[in-house]
């Protein structure tokens, strides 16, 4: 049986890697660009970093900044018709998962336009042609969305995150340039890195893992690990590059194996209370962990060993408890603590959201099959 991986055409990484953008516009002959950013950055003028690189190139472009932080089906239809309108041939996508995303469904769109009601893109999707060329950098070191096959939408109509999968959307070009990131607040430096986490963790333990897949995760596990805390705390300054690598090596893991249920109770969370994505992964991953343990411990114990810790006699209780702690530990490190109530959960919706996790696409690929009753309960230990 063949197994399928599907990478960026180009990278840059390090610190001032933005100044390529020029090279790789003209190389490549393309004209007219359409920034995609969100309001918050556009205003703090980190989405300038990338701006002032275009106008020193003497490239044209227009910015389209009104991306929400869990972006809806209208960002993607409104940043159709700005692209449209302005008559662009490229996409260069700024900011974390949100703009990135929003790009990714503007581009399909701009080829398949008979999926203009984006609606049907949701799942595994049968799009025919291959997105409008996108470029893609990222200010977050969370969601690898430069390095991915999946977007993220909200259909707010429904209440539920429309996760579509495909490889007709990954960017032609991803670059990671840690200076973008350094402005990060604390806080969104310490969601987006338990998001990055929580891809390393979930790929590794999927149904659909493999060797290939096993590398990555395993070496971002490690160097979140290792760096997360500086780079939230101390902000220094190679730990926020290692993070920026890190978040694209479990990128190009679990774009190509799926997730898990962290993610399907994740983005109903997103959905209907509107929690930022990173923070709703860091609340729900120890809890998730301690469930799928029972049937994946012995990963578990690969990844301890491989950060150090002699697990090889521990018993599967033993093994269990440890990784949760250390989940816990890291997440508590860089100052995330809330639960699901304090970001609005309550219990009455509880059997509603069980409901939507029960269809999310990240369901299939968890190591543990969950019923309805998992999900309730889960979330409840969550709370």
């Amino acid at each position: 049986m063949s197994e399928r991986f599907v990478l960026n055409e180009t990278s840059y990484f390090g610190k001032g890697a933005r100044e390529e953008l020029p090279n790789e516009i003209k190389t490549r002959g393309f004209k007219k660009v359409l920034v995609v950013t969100d309001k918050a950055l556009f205003e703090a003028h980190v989405t300038d970093k990338v701006t002032e690189v275009l106008d020193k190139a003497g490239i044209e472009y227009t910015v389209y900044s009104d991306v929400k932080p869990n972006p809806t089906i209208k960002n993607v239809t409104d940043g159709v018709a700005k692209c449209k309108e302005f008559g662009a041939d490229l996409i260069v996508a700024v900011g974390g998962g949100s703009s990135i995303d929003t790009a990714k469904g503007i581009s399909i769109v701009m080829t398949n336009p008979e999926r203009s009601d984006i609606v049907s893109l949701n799942g595994a999707s049968n799009t025919v042609n291959r997105g409008m060329p996108l470029i893609a950098l990222p200010t977050t070191s969370g969601t690898a969305a430069e390095v991915t096959i999946n977007y993220v939408i909200t259909d707010e109509k429904r209440e539920i995150k429309m996760v579509c999968v495909d490889p007709h959307d990954i960017p032609i070009v991803a670059i990671v340039d840690s200076e973008l990131m350094a402005s990060m607040p604390k806080s969104i430096a310490a969601s987006t890195g338990m998001d990055a986490l929580t891809h390393a963790v979930e790929g590794y333990i999927t149904k659909a893992h493999n060797e290939m897949s096993d590398m990555f995760h395993m070496k971002a596990i490690k160097m979140i690990f290792d760096n997360l805390p500086k780079a939230v705390n101390e902000k220094d300054e190679k730990a926020v590059e290692m993070m920026a690598m890190a978040q694209y090596i479990a990128g190009m893991g679990f774009s190509n194996v799926g997730l898990g249920i962290v993610h399907s109770m994740a983005h109903q969370l997103g959905a209907v209370y509107d929690t930022p994505h990173g923070m709703a992964n860091a609340i729900l991953l120890p809890t998730v962990m301690k469930f799928n343990g029972e049937v994946c411990y012995e990963r578990f114990r690969e990844i301890l060993i491989g950060l150090g810790i002699h697990a090889e006699k521990f018993t599967k209780e033993e093994v269990i408890k440890t990784f949760v702690e250390k989940i816990k530990d890291l997440s508590e490190t860089v100052g995330i603590t809330q639960t699901v109530s304090e970001v609005g959960g309550k219990e009455e919706d509880l059997p509603m959201l069980a409901d939507k996790a029960m269809e999310d696409p990240c369901k299939p690929g968890n190591p543990r099959e969950v019923s309805k009753e998992d999900f309730i309960k889960l979330y409840e230990e969550a709370m």
